[in-house]
């Protein structure tokens, strides 16, 4: 066997090895055994929420031992492709066994940053808010490219993609936004993008061609169980209700239906205007200022318990995590984890994985996920 052919091999054992490690194989498979049991039980469904996150645990785990199984079995289909390819002397073979060796490697990367979702909620559904900073027309204009670039994401993972709240630019783009972002692991993969990110382009909006930087400000929460107790007092709530307006809106906006609830200790708001019932809305508002609060206490726990970690503050209006730069040059940067790419386009359409991979890594390798000590 070729050296490099070795050398991919003796990564993808190693991959095996680390993943087997992180689902704690043994007790993965017999709790996967557990909760086949469970499906299969009748009464299962009298508690359809209690069935829903059977349901969920199953399918998760199913793909997680699924994917290992499957890396597993090509590894060795491989390996003995190419013994016979080298027996033979058929170059052909052995170089197409020696490609589907470098996209297991390639796929084995993934499933091991995968194996890091394993935070108290990165399996939630999640909330992603995007708010547009100073400057007017264009901070507006790139909030909504960065809400573009969440939902083109999402939409290549297969996520379900629902808009809670939208506020239009006075001329163009969004003053703020908020989605719900409905898929397993959406919270994990997202919850990293919290922070600003900023712009720097010549401006389509400057009658004089002038370079111009903006900055708009994400937020990503995750989606609480209904068995997770958030606590929230009426006393500590100010609720307010307006017309609703702009896209989604219209179909409501001769009416009071929009909600918009201030949690005073907190200072955290949130609204709604996506139905055209005002209870509705405000049940809506309720669930995702638990999530903001919920989010809260994850982040809390997590610097308690990495007081030594770098990013372990919370990210406020001047902490960048990201640049994107469409001129002179081209380039979008991370500026957590320095992972950096000259196609910004690509990234602008939804290509952003490899800063959502790099940023966990980087958030495990700091010492804890959500609260807990990592594997080393």
């Amino acid at each position: 066997m070729r050296a490099e052919t070795q050398a991919v091999v003796d990564e993808l054992r190693q991959s095996l090895t680390l993943l087997r490690r992180h689902l704690d194989w043994d007790a993965s498979n017999k709790r996967l055994m557990e909760l086949n049991a469970r499906v299969e039980d009748p009464t299962l469904w009298d508690d359809p929420e209690e069935a829903q996150k059977v349901m969920r645990e199953r399918a998760a785990l199913d793909s997680s031992i699924g994917g290992y199984k499957a890396l597993e079995k090509g590894l060795d289909d491989n390996l003995e492709l190419i013994e016979l390819a080298e027996a033979e002397g058929d170059e052909d073979v052995l170089a197409e066994a020696e490609s589907a060796l470098a996209a297991l490697k390639a796929h084995a990367a993934k499933l091991e940053i995968e194996s890091l979702l394993s935070g108290e909620a990165d399996g939630n559904n999640c909330f992603l808010e995007v708010h547009a900073g100073a400057g007017g027309t264009e901070s507006q204009d790139w909030a909504s490219m960065l809400l573009r670039m969440y939902y083109r994401w999402a939409e290549k993972k297969g996520y379900k993609i629902e808009l809670i709240e939208e506020s239009p630019g006075e001329e163009a783009g969004i003053k703020s936004t908020t989605l719900k972002i409905a898929g397993h692991n959406a919270y994990g993969w997202l919850k990293t993008e919290t922070g600003v990110h900023r712009l720097v382009r010549i401006s389509p909006f400057d009658s004089q061609a002038r370079r111009h930087t903006s900055f708009s400000s994400v937020t990503v929460s995750p989606e609480i169980d209904d068995n997770i107790e958030i606590e929230i007092e009426d006393k500590d709530l100010r609720v307010d209700t307006y017309r609703a307006s702009g896209a989604g809106g219209q179909h409501v906006n001769r009416t009071d239906s929009a909600v918009r609830i201030t949690h005073l200790p907190s200072g955290i708001v949130v609204q709604c205007q996506n139905d055209r019932s005002q209870h509705k809305n405000r049940a809506t508002a309720m669930k995702m200022l638990q999530s903001r609060l919920y989010e809260s206490e994850l982040k809390r726990r997590e610097e308690a318990a990495a007081a030594d970690y770098d990013n372990k503050s919370e990210i406020g209006w001047g902490h960048q995590i990201r640049s994107y730069v469409l001129q002179p040059y081209q380039m979008v940067k991370d500026l957590r984890t320095n992972v950096e790419t000259g196609n910004p386009d690509a990234v602008l359409d939804g290509d952003i994985d490899r800063f959502l991979e790099a940023a966990l890594a980087a958030k495990v390798d700091g010492g804890t996920e959500d609260g807990e000590v990592a594997e080393a």
